[in-house]
């Protein structure tokens, strides 16, 4: 094997942006900063939290309740 081929390996800290959990992990990177991690995350927790800044998801409710009068 050649010498110096494989990236130094850390015990690299996560940091999470939507909670802000931080928790270690082993990584060729030292730090690493996600947006959102699987103690936030909807597909984990089983809760579903919907960010309506347009009013979009009212639009599509009474979209919806309009096809299911017709």
């Amino acid at each position: 094997m050649k010498p110096k081929t494989h990236p130094k390996y850390f015990q690299a800290t996560v940091h999470c942006g939507s909670c802000g959990t931080e928790y270690t992990l082993g990584s060729t990177r030292q730090e690493l900063r996600v947006d959102v991690c699987s103690n936030c995350h909807p597909f984990y927790t089983g809760k579903q939290n919907i960010i309506d800044t347009a009013g979009q998801v009212e639009r599509f409710q009474r979209r919806l309740e309009r096809q299911a009068r017709a």
